[in-house]
């Protein structure tokens, strides 16, 4: 950047950067050219830092999430020594490392050798990390807590104040956890996780403490998600997007995600990964997205839902100013954000405060945001920061920054006056000549390079200081250019430094601010989740399901698979009951492709939706105590595992269930068996279910589907009220077969296989074999060789044995006519015959 001076005759050159800078242009968050997503920029993949501690029982449990910054722990809860609670725990947040105590109990250390050991764990097996002993102990890991450098802590709180306000938020009771955090921390500073390219003295960014819990939550495995569609990721099929990673296809999380903040997305993904019993939790949800499809009240679902769009990555400005590595942009995103949660606590306070998260808006978007917005607004000059690419603030913000932009703004004149008079001076062959000013390096006169200027001797001039030579121009400093760097000075580096610090102490304030600024964006993400499925469940027609806590097991009245009915012309729905002790095991028969599948992914999804507190695909669904979903309908098939298909789905699948499943859960099972031979799967499929049925009314609520039709004609299920068998509506109509796709009572007489290949398109000779051996084999009888097949392989055995005998020469002295009937033509006909 340089100012120039020219003499007279001649226009000044250069940009005039210093001029007025021009206000936001509205306080209006629809406005605002040049912003850029923070959101998309430059952020990192997220990556998260588990600590854990296993003592008498009792798990402790703390993690580091560079998404935002914060750390998340879980008090004190009870694990058996198989540590189910922490498989959870790992299955949900998927840590890049897992840091614990070198000194630990025999169970922990075999748990993590099993965790290291999983190559083929998806998407990757975390990092093992072992810490000193020492680092987890208890009262040098509250000292560490207590003496953390917080960005939500004022710096105006004493000590004192600091410890009581960090015993309000960590439960210093819960020895574990302390243990746990104090791990976490050490690992953190010792690693440097996000700032391992900054000064020692800077730490890393904690922007807040949460807890998390994993009390009343439904069980259910990767399987489950990946076999009912409840999430789904395919490549991009943009190769410009490929790098991004993978995206969403056609899932329940797919065609729900109507979010339009990237944390309410965070957030309806984690809904789907904590499916939960809490009757309370999932009612309040319900009543939020009752309230938004009321006609009266679409208006104001999409006046926040616009709102909403605002709301952006905060923690990630947040950490970048804890870290000083604020970018231009970063001021006008979180002015518009602070902005939209004003708009939304407003909206909220208008609305019925019996609802808890209107309640919550309204309550705890407090004053903060008023204040962080309004310093916002009156110190930061937008379109001037844009412009300049840097941090720069209005007029009559600091006099001293307005008296030196001023005399920036006047030096061109000024500098235009200082170049005629060091022109009277110059040699008569001089032309002409610029006084010009650059950050940094000060005032300086710039000549044009004269032909007779060759070298660099002859760049001396009586009276000046030669500089540089630049783009044929000579520069240099004078008298007159020395007063100017003393009497005016760096202007350009001073306003920079000035400016600079503002941008500092408004970081300070923004900081000091920022746990409403944490909350806002906890309840607007949940406030955007609400009113994304709020959308979907009017778009599609879905109703609100009832919860009866003493009820085990579902009912739907009039169901529907919620991605099939997007995808066919017409869907027919079905009821289901499972309820009780009548009916717990279902044995679901028809033909092929009937829908059986279709009706078990029906009843898992629908029953997944209600316990993520959304509105099902039905006439109405009451939901039960449900306290996991067990699936075994598709079976992953992996060469690098070295398993089998069969060995699979017990493995992964069946022996899950049979472990785990309780009488509150519910168990999926389609064609469980057809990796091995039919008597071997008939057989376990049996042996399975009897087992089940053993339990009594302590048997979990088994919906099956099969093509073993022999598993009722050979009654090898015991008779009794627990079992129902159910079978897919059809009818035959002459040699077509017509699919009701309706759920009835009773057993299939047959699997209709054949209709199933005609429709496939096999030749109708193919078919009809297969009918007639697949009757023989019915009928206990012995199955023949076609007798069309067999004529024509008789014609060919004569055709060769003609051909042989014609190609014989009798004249021949060596022919032997004995030895030719005996090796050819009695085999030949042995085989005619």
């Amino acid at each position: 950047m340089a100012f120039l001076g020219a003499t007279p005759g001649r226009t000044p050159q250069g940009p005039e950067p210093g001029a007025a800078p021009a206000s936001f242009p509205s306080l209006a968050p629809e406005s605002g050219p040049g912003e850029a997503e923070v959101d998309d920029d430059e952020e990192e993949p997220a990556e998260i830092h588990l600590c854990v501690l296993w003592n008498s029982g009792y798990l402790g449990i703390a993690y580091y999430d560079t998404s935002d910054s914060t750390i998340h722990f879980m008090p004190d809860a009870p694990d058996q020594e198989s540590l189910k609670l922490l498989q959870r725990v790992l299955d949900e947040i998927n840590p890049q490392s897992v840091v614990t105590s070198a000194k630990q109990d025999e169970n922990m250390t075999r748990f993590l050798g099993k965790l290291a050991s999983q190559e083929h764990r998806e998407p990757k097996r975390p990092e093992i990390i072992f810490l000193p002993s020492v680092d987890f102990g208890l009262e040098i890991s509250k000292q560490r807590i207590l003496s953390g450098n917080y960005s939500f802590i004022p710096d105006s709180m004493t000590a004192t104040e600091k410890i009581l306000f960090l015993s309000s938020i960590i439960p210093f009771d819960c020895f574990l956890t302390v243990r746990a955090l104090g791990g976490l921390l050490k690992f953190l500073g010792r690693r440097r996780i996000g700032v391992e390219l900054e000064d020692y003295n800077v730490s890393v960014p904690i922007l807040g403490f949460k807890k998390f819990v994993l009390t009343h939550l439904v069980s259910i495995d990767q399987d489950t998600y990946s076999v009912l569609q409840i999430f789904k990721s395919e490549s991009h099929p943009s190769v410009y997007k490929v790098a991004c990673g993978l995206k969403e296809g056609l899932s329940l999380f797919g065609i729900l995600n109507r979010c339009r903040c990237k944390w309410g997305e965070k957030l309806l993904r984690l809904w789907f990964t904590r499916p939960t019993q809490d009757l309370v939790e999932l009612n309040s949800r319900l009543d939020v997205i009752q309230f938004f499809l009321l006609p009266q009240n679409l208006d104001m679902a999409q006046m926040l839902h616009r709102l909403l769009g605002h709301i952006k990555n905060v923690p990630l400005i947040l950490k970048r100013m804890k870290l000083s590595h604020t970018k231009v942009n970063d001021w006008q995103v979180l002015y518009k954000t602070v902005y939209s949660a004003l708009g939304l606590r407003d909206a909220c306070r208008s609305l019925p405060q019996s609802i808890q998260i209107f309640r919550d808006i309204a309550q705890e978007f407090s004053d903060d945001l008023h204040h962080i917005a309004s310093l916002i607004g009156k110190v930061v000059d937008f379109e001037g920061s844009l412009a300049e690419n840097r941090f720069t603030v209005l007029p009559n913000i600091d006099p001293e920054i307005d008296e030196k932009k001023r005399r920036l703004m006047g030096l061109p004149s000024f500098l235009t006056e200082v170049a005629q008079k060091e022109l009277e001076n110059l040699d008569s062959r001089i032309p002409s000549c610029s006084v010009i000013y650059i950050p940094l390096i000060g005032f300086l006169l710039s000549i044009p390079r004269l032909p007779s200027m060759v070298e660099a001797i002859d760049f001396e001039i009586e009276g000046l200081d030669f500089m540089f030579l630049s783009e044929e121009k000579l520069h240099y400093r004078s008298a007159r250019t020395k007063e100017l760097d003393a009497l005016l000075g760096d202007l350009h580096c001073e306003i920079r430094d000035q400016e600079t610090l503002l941008m500092y102490q408004l970081q300070c304030q923004v900081l000091a601010r920022a746990a409403v600024l944490t909350r806002v964006l906890d309840l607007a993400s949940r406030l955007d989740v609400l009113l994304a499925l709020a959308s979907a469940a009017r778009d599609y027609g879905y109703s609100r399901p009832q919860y009866s806590p003493r009820l085990l097991g579902v009912r739907i009245q009039n169901g529907r698979h919620p991605l099939m009915e997007l995808c066919a012309r017409t869907f027919v729905p079905n009821s289901t009951e499972c309820s009780g002790d009548k009916g717990r095991v279902k044995i679901i028969t028809g033909p092929n492709s009937s829908g059986k599948s279709i009706y078990l992914k029906q009843v898992g999804l629908i029953t997944f939706m209600a316990l993520v507190g959304s509105f099902v695909p039905a006439e109405e669904a009451e939901i039960g105590a449900v306290d996991a979903i067990f699936t075994r309908i598709h079976s992953c098939e992996s060469i690098s595992l070295g398993l089998s298909t069969f060995m699979i789905d017990l493995n992964q699948q069946v022996a899950k269930a049979v472990n785990n499943a309780t009488e509150q859960s519910l168990v999926l099972i389609d064609e469980f068996g057809k990796g091995t031979n039919t008597v071997d799967g008939l057989a376990l499929l049996a042996a399975v279910l009897r087992h089940w049925l053993a339990l009594g009314s302590m048997c979990p609520h088994i919906f099956v589907a099969t093509n073993f039709l022999s598993l009722v004609q050979l009654q090898l299920l015991p008779q009794g009220p627990l079992v129902q068998y159910l079978t897919m509506g059809t009818c035959e109509d002459g040699n077509d077969l017509v699919f009701f796709y309706q759920v009835c009572e009773g057993v299939a007489s047959a699997s209709h296989a054949c209709h199933t290949a005609a429709q496939a398109g096999l030749p109708d000779k193919l078919i009809a074999r297969g009918k007639e051996v697949s009757d023989l084999i019915r009928s206990g009888k012995t199955i023949k060789p076609v007798k069309e097949l067999l004529k024509e392989n008789q014609m060919e055995n004569c055709q060769t044995l003609v051909d042989k005998f014609l190609e014989l020469d009798l004249e021949d002295p060596n022919l032997d006519l004995d030895i030719f009937l005996t090796q050819e033509v009695l085999p030949a006909a042995t085989a005619i015959l």
